[in-house]
Formats: structure tokens, C-alpha cells, sequence
């Protein structure tokens, strides 16, 4: 089995039909990036003609610009569907699948790897729930290394990966690729990328970021390129702790520094129970998963399915964790809400988990504490897919570069 890492992106221009160097911010660059972009927003495969007439080109130069890309391997041309007209039917294009992205997450309660492709389709992946509060970093990030490994082991030959990300639940510095912090794993001036290098092929850097960030990357973009149902929204990520995220038009809204979002420690309760983080009263000592399990007398790593069917069958101390939630909840989104003017809620991890139970009583606390419900009442969802939407976000990133900027990619062919 071979894979390549990275895709050898390289700096220097790809060399046009015409004998120009296509350098930063020519035309064939951009065109080479509609015509991607295109393929991977269409609802069903279009073809070469299909291209040109969604992007204004003229089918030759389409058709120029796809035959580079699927030669690059960013493009595959799939089986035509019969459609019950004479000639030869043409010929559909569908992102690359055998472009793949590594998506890696090390939370409190989990680690966990996949590998997405261009379609957005789940290649391989592996979960591995724990306990890894307090753990050793080195040795957690070995181990998650390994399970790196294994997976990028198992591709099949042929497949090109175009990059890696790691998803953690803290504060990253995104310019020096510091966890600065991750209170309920304990974790404090970490750099992950050292820790995790010796585990990887070579040239494949895992680029930290938030979690919750990455997560709900997975709502505002169903596939690489492909825009989710909601542009405006605001995201809650439910592990042990809770994290948050806020898009606007469809991007995260990082904040100066890179960490903005981080909702699980925004106070409810000046008086209340001391969080991890230093501070008290904070939104995850009330509907974190570990202090829902406490407040309905259940022990730490019960699954979020037993809370729920004990609260759903009149168990008062799962109703009461439950209910105390959902207030709690609505206590610190109304205050995001009033000062974003953002219409849905998204809850991920184990709050999706218990969303039809949290739902009612959470919209009714949003509906009274939200200056705008009268006109527009906020919705509150349950976040799609499957568990550690951190790492599917993480893959969605690395594609990013892929999608926005194909000339790089080609390069290396």
C-alpha cells in the first residue's frame, strides 16, 4: 500500500495551456478554483458543459480546466445515468476520491481519527472513548499518533493526502500551534505537533484547533465545498465539558485571538459550583455530561441514552438534571443570542444526544429571554453525523485548502 502525504503542495506556479506561468492570483488559478468549487457544490454530478454554463466560461476553457483536474486527481469522471436521449451522454465529474484528509480529536472523554475524501464521504475511522482527564500529554497524543497511523495504514494504494488537523478542547494559539490551555483535560503549553510528528508520514502536520470550532464546521459545511442548511448559528459541542462556536455567513467566528465560542464558561451563576477553569457558576457545571450524570445520582460514564430514558420515564432525579439544564442553557444562550441576533441553536455530542428532551423547556427559556422572539422564536436542533464531529471538521479544513486553491495541489503532477 503507498500513500502519498501532503500532496506536495508547492509554491510555484503550474504552467498554463499557453506557456504562462499561472502564478498567485492569475486567472487559470482562480478559474481552476470556480471550476473545483463548482463540481463539488452541485447537487448531482454536471458535466464539462454543465461547468461552463454554472461559471460563465466557455466550454473549451471548462473543459481545459477539468481535464487538468482530473488528471491531478482533484476530479473523477464517474458512470453517466441513463437519461433517455439520443447520443453519447457526457461525461459527469465528482470531487477526487482518492484525495483523503486526516482528522484527528483528543477530548476528555475520547480519541478519535478519520479520513474524509473530496465528496466528503468517510473513508476509514476509529473511535476510542476513555477517561483522559489529567492525562500525560505525550503519552495520549503517542496513542493517538498510533491510531493515526493505523488508519493512514489501511488506505487503499493510490490515495494522496492532502493534510491533517487535530481537533482539542481548549485554547489553541493558532499562530504557534500552542494549546495554551484544556482545563478538563488538565493540559497547559502544549505543542501537539511535536508530540505527534514521529507518528505520521513524513510532511504531514496535524494543525490544532478548537474543537467545538471544528465541530461545527460539520454543520456549516456538509462536504468540502458544500454549504450546510444554516449560514447563522450557534453551536454547542457536549463532551464532558461544553464548548461553543458562533457562525456567521457560514464561517466561524474566531474572535482576535482565535478563542471566542467558549460558552461552556460563561457564568449562570456567580454563587455556583467551582469549574476547572478557575472560574464558578459556569454553563458546563450545569449541563456538562458529567454533572448531568451527577445531578440524576448517575456514576460518571453512563451513557447519555440510560439519562435520557430515565428522565423520558419519570425519573425525578433525571427530570430535575434534565430541566436544571435546560435552564442553564437558556440562561447563557439568551445572552449570546441578544447580543449576535443569531436564529438556531445547535447542540452536538451528548446535549444532541438529549436534545428532544432539552428542546421544549430550552426554546420556552430562549422564547422569554430573547429580546427578538417575538419575531423571529430560536430554533433549537440536534447537530448531525456521528460522534467526534471535532475530527470530521478537522478533515473538512485540510480539503478546504484543496478546494479554494487547487493550482497548489497540482503541482506536484
Amino acid at each position: 500500500m503507498h500513500v502519498t502525504a501532503n500532496l506536495n503542495p508547492v509554491p510555484v506556479p503550474v504552467s498554463s495551456p499557453e506557456g504562462i506561468r499561472a502564478g498567485p492570483g492569475t486567472p487559470r488559478r482562480a478559474n481552476l478554483a470556480r471550476v473545483l468549487r463548482t463540481v463539488c457544490t452541485a447537487d448531482a454530478p454536471p458535466s464539462r458543459a454543465d461547468v461552463a454554463a454554472a461559471t460563465g466560461m466557455t466550454r473549451a476553457t471548462a473543459a481545459r480546466l477539468a481535464d487538468d483536474l482530473v488528471a491531478g486527481g482533484l476530479l473523477d469522471e464517474v458512470e453517466a445515468t441513463p437519461s433517455g436521449r439520443r447520443g453519447r451522454p457526457a461525461t459527469p465529474l465528482a470531487p477526487g476520491s482518492r484525495v483523503v484528509a486526516l482528522g484527528l480529536q483528543a477530548d476528555a472523554g475520547l480519541l478519535a481519527g478519520r479520513v474524509l475524501d473530496l465528496r466528503g464521504r468517510v473513508v476509514s475511522e476509529r473511535v476510542e472513548p476513555g477517561d483522559l482527564r489529567g492525562s500525560d500529554p505525550a503519552a495520549t497524543l503517542a496513542r493517538l499518533g498510533a491510531l493515526a497511523a493505523g488508519l493512514l495504514g489501511g488506505l487503499p494504494d493510490g490515495t494522496r493526502v492532502a493534510g491533517a488537523g487535530l481537533a482539542l478542547p481548549g485554547i489553541v494559539d493558532g499562530a504557534t500551534g500552542v494549546l495554551l490551555r484544556a482545563p478538563n483535560l488538565g493540559w497547559s503549553d502544549v505543542r501537539p505537533a511535536d508530540l505527534l510528528a514521529p507518528r505520521l508520514p513524513g510532511g504531514l502536520d496535524a494543525v490544532p484547533g478548537n474543537e467545538a470550532d471544528l465541530a461545527a464546521r460539520t454543520v456549516a459545511e456538509t462536504a468540502p465545498g458544500r454549504p450546510g442548511p444554516h449560514r447563522d448559528f450557534v453551536y454547542l459541542s457536549g463532551q464532558i465539558g461544553i464548548g461553543g462556536a458562533t457562525v456567521l455567513d457560514g464561517r466561524v467566528m474566531c474572535g482576535s485571538s482565535g478563542w471566542a465560542g467558549e460558552m461552556g464558561h460563561v457564568c449562570v451563576d456567580p454563587d455556583g459550583p467551582a469549574c476547572r477553569c478557575g472560574s464558578t457558576g459556569c454553563l458546563e457545571q450545569y449541563a456538562g455530561r458529567d454533572a448531568l450524570l451527577a445531578a440524576a445520582g448517575l456514576p460518571r460514564g453512563t451513557a447519555p441514552g440510560e439519562l435520557a430514558r430515565r428522565a423520558a420515564g419519570g425519573d425525578p432525579a433525571a427530570a430535575a438534571a434534565v430541566a436544571g439544564a435546560a435552564r442553564a442553557l437558556g440562561v447563557a444562550l439568551a445572552g449570546v443570542l441578544n447580543v449576535l441576533d443569531v436564529p438556531v441553536v445547535v447542540l452536538g455530542g451528548h446535549l444532541g444526544e438529549l436534545a428532544g428532551l432539552l428542546r421544549p423547556a430550552l426554546e420556552e427559556h430562549l422564547g422569554r429571554r430573547v429580546l427578538s422572539a417575538r419575531w423571529r422564536r430560536p430554533r433549537v436542533e440536534a447537530a448531525p453525523g456521528a460522534p467526534a464531529a471535532g475530527a470530521t471538521g478537522a478533515a473538512l479544513r485540510a480539503l478546504a485548502d484543496v478546494v479554494d486553491d487547487p493550482a497548489r495541489w497540482l503541482g506536484a503532477h
